[in-house]
């Protein structure tokens, strides 16, 4: 089952990807500048990401899978507890996020990367 450290492994393993803390105790995965992911540092609770518009509505159907606090009107996820999607799921939506968060940077900043 995914955890933060296993999770803060499959971010950071991304190409350009970055960590930061923000908001006092979030762990916040970034590529260009732009978050495509967080968690809580404390807390092996479950973590956020952007979901394509197709599978935002998808998942949020599924329990424990709820719009992302602030994040929702940008079809960000909040997956509540690590064990509501399988590893090969987290990979999947984790890099999904990455890339449509990726393609959304200046040309001259992916090119950085």
């Amino acid at each position: 089952m995914m955890n933060v450290e296993q999770l803060r492994k499959l971010c950071l393993s991304f190409s350009g990807a970055t960590e930061d803390v923000k908001w006092g105790n979030d762990l916040c995965f970034l590529v260009g500048g732009k978050m495509f992911c967080s968690t809580s540092v404390d807390a092996d609770q479950g973590a956020s990401f952007k979901a394509s518009e197709e599978e935002y509505h998808e998942l949020i159907q599924r329990e424990g899978i709820v719009p992302a606090p602030y994040l929702a009107r940008a079809k960000w996820v909040y997956v509540l507890d690590f064990s509501r999607l399988s590893p090969q799921e987290w990979y999947r939506l984790v890099l999904k996020s990455y890339e449509l968060v990726k393609n959304k940077l200046p040309k001259k900043t992916r090119e950085q990367l």
